[in-house]
């Protein structure tokens, strides 16, 4: 099997694959590591040279085979090292499985590397000291978004068909907008995410995956969701598979829309008219579409993500070993500084802006089915946009600047609800866009049911970004598809 010819391929063509006995496991799995050797040397998404091997997984499970990547978000794999982007973690290799891990090598998923992120993963573009820039296969002069960005760019240039992502203000979505990628953020909840990484940052974080089809989230989503404790997870209550959902019709629903991000920024006129061709194709599938958005203040919204920062800073000051601020980049210290001087009081005004910003958004999903924004409020940045190392920043001043360009996602986070970036849109210079699909608490299933409907009327599954064959292969327009 040559890359080319791999890379045409989902997570679960491949698995068809080696089932039907047309292709090995070890001739998959050569095609990959040749895949992704070119693909990093051009995007610098590795922050390992490949395990000489692959993790152990089950040679039985509905991935068996699947060529993977775990993020560098924390201790994942057991013996596996971990440093958040951080130069400041030095040393450190996870001691066991997270629940998370127990149910990829379940599942059958070959891991065979580890993907690069921002410091603390707290930034919308992957730039750090540590591994220098990730770059969007696109456009190797802009971003692949962040924190998931080393994921994005090598799941987008073919060189795995599916990769770990995490998401704790936007971090599946946004690199999904930036890369042409599905991004699924499930409810909370939904992934269990413990014992070291628990439900981390007062819930506002999931763990999950990126992917280039509908159908390989959904299989994926049946295979690692419900609760669990290491290897001897328990099984999730029944329910219809997700995978089911893919045929399924989700009936005539009301779809609310919006281009306007709660804190007044500007939204990009091409990201915008692709939210709203969405919008029409929704009506034009028989939906009830109107323009309308949570009631949610802005500033509760960031108040809220300042909590979120609260809880990662404490982790590094938790820590076994002391954090030499020397060796954090600039926003890294603030957070480490602020997070330290937090009283109670003030923590829990942040915790009380997350309960207001919750329940504007469960009650807005008592009258809407779905919410359709714009992912991102411009095209992918090109390099140094977001500078997160700048000695002048603040936390605050942080916030706006990674707002400013990813202003729609992360109240989903703190409010909990599964949201999902779909490229149901490109620009007039062939970068991606994403288009993001909000539904109430615990509705993956209906956001399934919608996103398959998609993208059988605008197809994305031969965009991929070959980069280590030649130039990425056109954009379809998709300006009117059919309903």
């Amino acid at each position: 099997m040559q890359p080319d010819e791999y890379a045409r391929y989902d997570a679960l063509g491949l698995r068809g694959l080696m089932a039907a006995g047309e292709v090995t496991p070890a001739e998959v799995e050569d095609a990959a590591r040749r895949a992704l050797e070119t693909a990093n040397a051009a995007l610098n998404g590795l922050s390992l040279p490949l395990f000489p091997r692959p993790l152990a997984h089950a040679a039985d499970g509905p991935f068996a085979g699947v060529p993977f990547l775990l993020k560098d978000g924390g201790p994942m794999a057991a013996g596996v090292p971990f440093a958040l982007g951080s130069r400041a973690i030095r040393h450190a290799v996870a001691g066991h499985d997270s629940d998370l891990m127990c149910r990829f090598r379940a599942a059958g998923l070959a891991t065979l590397g580890q993907t690069t992120v921002p410091e603390m993963l707290l930034s919308f573009a992957t730039e750090s000291v540590r591994y220098g820039v990730t770059r969007n296969p696109w456009d190797l002069d802009r971003g692949a978004g962040g924190s998931s960005g080393g994921a994005a760019a090598l799941v987008a240039a073919g060189a795995v068909p599916v990769a770990h992502a995490s998401d704790g203000a936007g971090s599946i979505r946004v690199p999904a907008s930036c890369c042409g990628l599905v991004g699924l953020k499930p409810s909370r909840g939904r992934v269990a995410c413990g014992p070291d990484l628990g439900e981390p940052m007062f819930g506002m974080a999931a763990e999950f995956a990126l992917t280039r089809t509908v159908r390989d989230s959904a299989h994926l989503l049946d295979a690692v969701h419900g609760p669990g404790v290491g290897d001897k997870y328990t099984a999730a209550p029944p329910h219809r598979p997700y995978a089911d959902e893919l045929t399924a019709e989700p009936g005539r629903l009301r779809v609310a829309v919006t281009t306007r991000a709660w804190s007044g920024v500007p939204v990009d006129a091409q990201v915008a008219a692709a939210t709203e061709r969405t919008a029409r194709l929704l009506e034009r599938m028989g939906h009830d579409v109107s323009e309308a958005a949570p009631a949610v203040d802005g500033a509760d919204a960031v108040q809220a993500l300042r909590a979120e920062l609260s809880a990662i800073g404490a982790a590094f000051l938790s820590g076994p070993r002391p954090t030499d601020p020397l060796l954090l980049e600039a926003v890294s210290r603030q957070v480490i500084a602020e997070t330290r001087g937090l009283g109670a009081l003030e923590l829990m005004a942040r915790l009380d802006a997350q309960n207001r910003v919750s329940r504007a958004v469960g009650a807005f999903f008592t009258r809407f089915d779905l919410l359709v924004t714009p992912t991102l409020a411009q095209l992918p940045a090109p390099h140094g946009t977001l500078r997160y190392d700048d000695p002048l920043q603040s936390v605050a001043g942080w916030l706006e600047v990674m707002l400013g360009y990813g202003p729609f996602t992360s109240v989903f986070n703190v409010s909990g609800q599964p949201a999902v970036s779909l490229p149901l849109g490109h620009s007039a210079e062939g970068l991606p866009i994403g288009v993001q699909v909000v539904a109430g608490h615990g509705r993956e299933d209906l956001l399934i049911q919608v996103a398959a409907r998609l993208e059988e009327a605008a197809p994305w599954q031969e965009r991929i970004a070959y980069a280590f064959v030649a130039r990425p292969t056109p954009l379809a327009c998709a300006e009117e598809p059919a309903a």
